[in-house]
């Protein structure tokens, strides 16, 4: 068969069913192969756009999200979306087009290193240089891109090669078991849980995967430890557990952090430094920390471990539990543990019945935003001022319905991602909240949005700047520099894209708006004044704070 049906044939035997993406010339051959496929190809905006709706349908459903461009400037498009994938831990592979190989050795137009310049932000990129590899070349692009850590890969397709003769079948795809550790490990982290008296965890990326997340529960309710969670983190242990003491992260010392101080062990589980660093928890260095993941654990030196177990997650805290419930639970102290849960659950109602005009206050946004939304609905966070606020005030039910890029941290994930989240997961309600900055960085798939007909709302804070550099700023230099931009009429936004609009001026009147665009068919626009003078008023609160108990 042709060298592009080949390449079909492949994805279709790994289970793609959609395809994110803009083509161009030098995918003509891969495009008319697709529309003779089972797969679907969703044309989108901007090829950015592409990127993160594949990242998200890979960290919804844990299988690989595929998205296609040209090469050169396509190619070049889809590099933040990419690499946001490939730090976040999302199974992504990209496949991009190329100029004829027989012009690839000298300067020739639109054509560059698409490989080299994946090649920092993927797990593995490669170009098909012969069709009949393109077989194995697929297989272990999927196959990379979801072993631990999941990741992206990049395939590249040069336009002759797409068109040529090819000869092999798809490679099969099997599914590969993932080593588990041997008793003796097991044994190690029991010895350490005997002689500790406050422990804690620190939950991280890897505990929203769906066994580990069923095994995490178990193990709090087992021995009543606390479990803070990352911001990839929210939704591993229920919000309304005990256990549950929410979320960390805030450059600032927040309540949840006292637990840690206060620990005298700390069990890390599918934790990734990328997204909070150990100089923030355990500035001393001087912790004993037990590291549980399915790698073996960066070297830094405020992370000196006590007791390092590699292997499958699940299988771990399974093989863990399964020994404390044969010989007993140790008993620990959680009265940090109740004290910093319940300052923290006071601290989120303050603002729950505001009745302003104007300007809306972050928590009381929040604060209707969850109540608005079901345990198993999902928000996603874009990346600004409103993203720490999210990260603090918006806690979950279930694991994966609060999607929050924070290991490359790209602008413009929430509105391109809320489209794939609909598609992933169409029984449930889908909400993004943007600041005005992140918003217009994709606002081009509003039109996707609606071509779709996709049932999503978009919560736009609206503060006129960048607000999050602002707040830094401030902190550190009493004053920030101009960082205000002007705005669309979101309103007029809104409609001249199809999209329905709520303009929101009072505290009072958000939820009710909420509930009205999250009822409505299509896509929906709420548009929030935000009160930006709550972030320096947080910082003072956190800079003053004193330990409960």
């Amino acid at each position: 068969m042709k060298a592009s049906d080949l390449l079909v044939k492949c994805l279709e035997a790994e289970g793609v069913t959609r395809i994110f993406g803009v083509p161009g010339e030098e995918n003509a051959d891969l495009m008319i192969s697709l529309e003779a496929s089972s797969i679907d190809f969703v044309l989108t905006r901007h090829e950015q756009g592409a990127a993160f709706m594949a990242e998200v349908q890979g960290r919804l459903t844990g299988r690989v999200g595929v998205c296609l461009s040209t090469l050169g400037p396509g190619a070049a498009n889809l590099v933040t979306g990419v690499a946001d994938a490939n730090m976040d831990r999302s199974p992504v592979v990209a496949i991009t087009g190329q100029a004829d190989s027989r012009r690839l050795h000298k300067e020739s137009h639109q054509a560059m290193d698409v490989v080299q310049m994946f090649k920092p932000i993927t797990k593995w990129a490669h170009s098909i240089i012969n069709p009949n590899n393109i077989s194995e070349v697929v297989r272990k692009a999927f196959k990379l891109a979801t072993t631990e850590k999941p990741g992206a890969c990049l395939i590249e397709l040069p336009e002759d090669i797409a068109a040529m003769d090819a000869s092999t079948v798809p490679e099969p795809s099997k599914p590969l078991r993932r080593p588990a550790p041997d008793e003796r490990m097991i044994a190690s982290i029991l010895k350490v849980l005997s002689s500790a008296k406050r422990p804690v965890v620190i939950a991280g990326n890897g505990t929203i995967r769906r066994r580990a997340s069923v095994e995490l529960r178990r193990f709090a309710d087992l021995t009543g430890i606390g479990v803070i969670s990352t911001f990839m983190a929210k939704g591993a242990v229920d919000m309304d557990d005990p256990a549950c003491l929410f979320t960390i992260g805030l450059q600032a010392k927040d309540l949840v952090a006292c637990t840690i101080d206060a620990a005298d062990v700390v069990l890390t589980l599918g934790y990734d430094m990328v997204e909070y660093h150990p100089k923030l928890w355990n500035p001393a260095g001087d912790k004993r920390i037990v590291h549980i993941d399915f790698l073996p654990a960066e070297i830094d030196a405020n992370y000196h471990l006590e007791t390092e177990v590699v292997g499958d997650l699940a299988h771990t805290l399974y093989l863990l539990n399964e020994r404390i419930s044969a010989a007993g639970a140790p008993r620990f102290d959680t009265h940090h543990r109740d004290a910093v849960r319940r300052d923290m659950l006071a601290d989120f109602a303050v603002h729950k019945d505001d009745d302003t005009d104007g300007l809306i206050r972050p928590q009381k946004a929040l604060w209707d935003a969850r109540q608005a939304m079901g345990p198993k609905d999902i928000l996603l966070s874009d990346v600004g001022a409103h993203k720490m606020w999210i990260a603090r005030y918006y806690q979950c039910h279930e694991p994966n319905t609060c999607l929050i890029p924070n290991g490359f941290c790209s602008m413009g994930f929430a509105l391109p991602g809320a489209i794939s989240a609909k598609i992933s997961k169409p029984d449930s309600k889908v909400m993004a909240i943007c600041g005005d900055g992140g918003f217009l960085m994709n606002v081009q798939e509003m039109e996707t949005a609606k071509r779709l007909s996709s049932d999503i709302v978009v919560m736009v804070w609206v503060d006129g700047g960048y607000g999050l550099i602002s707040w830094k700023q401030d902190t550190q230099f009493g004053k920030h520099t101009d960082l205000s931009f002007g705005n669309p009429d979101f309103v007029q936004l809104a409609e001249s894209f199809g999209w329905s609009p709520h303009n929101v001026t009072r505290s009072r009147d958000l939820r009710p708006a909420l509930d009205r665009a999250l009822a409505e068919p299509g896509p929906s626009l709420v548009i929030v004044p935000i009160d930006y003078r709550e972030n320096s008023l947080l910082t003072e609160r956190l800079g003053n704070l004193a330990c409960p108990i």
